[in-house]
């Protein structure tokens, strides 16, 4: 039994939308992906979330992403490296003093969206990233996908001195890489909640998934991302903490 940190991406409203059931969700989970401004959320909605996260005693980390409100941080953007480097530095920071308005700190970094897929393809985004974390501070784990093979992320992880922390889906299908299926995909996304849990358990295990060509696919993580944008993703997100609690106590 691998013991997996429950992530969740939340504090994605903005103004008078609403986005996610955040309150209902943050009990059962262990880090909160909190949202930065550029692909969703505002001030007040960052501040409402951290308080929400100390309430519950929940890790906080840094959500950022291109600037791309419209299109909810999804769609790949030409930045440079440098840019890259310079909008981390911007949301983290942004966060961070959120964080301070209630005697907390951001303790990881998940990039979001496109930016997450685009570091895992293209080493120059990757490195980006990790040059601005480590120049902001080298103690924070970077949260990024787990693949069938991890080696070339943890050498430039390595190289900047930075924890990694792997990530799996659990309501994700993967392609026998280990990638993601792009969501345009029928089945890339599972909407089931047996097979949402069962996924989990079995990532929890250790145990090999299923990859869309039907060949086994191990995957190594320490954590997994589960999602709280309705009642019944909630309701699989409370599944999976009690599953994980009673497999823990096996």
């Amino acid at each position: 039994m691998n013991s997996l940190l429950l992530n969740c991406d939340i504090g994605e409203s903005f103004g008078a939308w609403t986005m996610g059931l955040d309150a209902e969700v943050m009990p059962f989970i262990d880090c909160a992906n909190i949202a930065c401004g550029f692909h969703a959320s505002d001030p007040s909605t960052m501040r409402k979330t951290v308080a929400l996260a100390v309430e519950h005693g929940v890790r906080i980390g840094a959500h950022p992403a291109y600037p791309d409100l419209v299109g909810f941080g999804r769609r790949s953007m030409d930045c440079t490296p440098q840019e890259v480097e310079d909008l981390l530095l911007y949301q983290v920071g942004a966060l961070e003093a959120m964080c301070r308005r209630h005697s907390t700190e951001v303790t990881y970094v998940k990039p979001h969206g496109a930016l997450y897929q685009d570091m895992m393809r293209k080493p120059q985004i990757l490195r980006a990233v990790m040059r601005a974390i480590a120049s902001y501070d080298k103690s924070l784990p970077l949260m990024l996908m787990t693949t069938r093979d991890n080696s070339a992320a943890q050498a430039i992880g390595d190289e900047f001195g930075l924890t990694l922390w792997f990530e799996a889906f659990a309501d994700r299908a993967y392609d026998a890489a280990g990638y993601l299926v792009a969501r345009s995909q029928p089945g890339a996304v599972h909407h089931d909640s047996e097979i949402i849990v069962n996924q989990a358990i079995t990532l929890a295990r250790g145990e090999p998934l299923v990859a869309s060509d039907g060949s086994s696919l191990p995957l190594q993580a320490q954590t997994l991302c589960v999602h709280g944008d309705n009642a019944s993703s909630v309701a699989a997100v409370r599944r999976i903490r009690e599953a994980f609690d009673a497999l823990g106590q096996a």
